[in-house]
């Protein structure tokens, strides 16, 4: 009996030690994670989907442009 304690114990203390390491490294990468949401992939996907004309689109990106 005492040698099933002892495994539980220690899968228990496997699991946890796990789970902080994953909870780490999510940590460490959030700043590396492909951000995009740049203003002009947004403005390429709202004229994609039709939302603008293309003078706004030409008018909106040399807005942010300069």
């Amino acid at each position: 009996m005492m040698g099933l304690g002892m495994m539980l114990n220690m899968l228990f203390w496997i699991i946890v030690i796990g789970f902080a390491i994953y909870g780490f490294i999510m940590l460490v990468m959030k700043p590396f994670e492909n951000r995009t949401t740049k203003p002009e992939s947004i403005l390429k996907e709202r004229f994609a989907r039709g939302e603008i004309t293309e003078v706004e689109y030409k008018e909106k990106r040399d807005l942010l442009r300069v």
